[in-house]
């Protein structure tokens, strides 16, 4: 068998990558319904544990949020934008 079939194949790993905690609008509308929060910051979301303290937040737009929310994260999708500010609430990018 030559050498290079020999050896075991690696996958890519970029380096550059920007790892994103994941939290939805339905998670974020059980937050607001359960301890009668308007304004979400992601110290709020380490405190209840939706997210570490060193971790980046994206908010995705699955679910329906109902309250008026002002929500401040690192990235938001574009159907949790279009959702945010139908519901009368703000987004502002950190």
């Amino acid at each position: 068998m030559p050498l290079q079939r020999r050896v075991p194949k690696f996958g890519f790993k970029n380096r550059n990558r920007v790892a994103y905690k994941a939290v939805n609008l339905d998670d974020l509308q059980e937050l607001a319904e359960r301890k009668s929060i308007d304004a979400i910051t992601p110290e709020v979301l380490v405190e209840n544990g939706l997210a570490q303290k060193r971790d980046l937040v994206k908010i995705l737009g699955r679910g329906e949020l109902k309250s008026k929310l002002t929500i401040t994260a690192h990235k938001f999708s574009a159907t949790a934008l279009t959702s945010i500010e139908a519901s009368g609430g703000s987004a502002s990018t950190l």
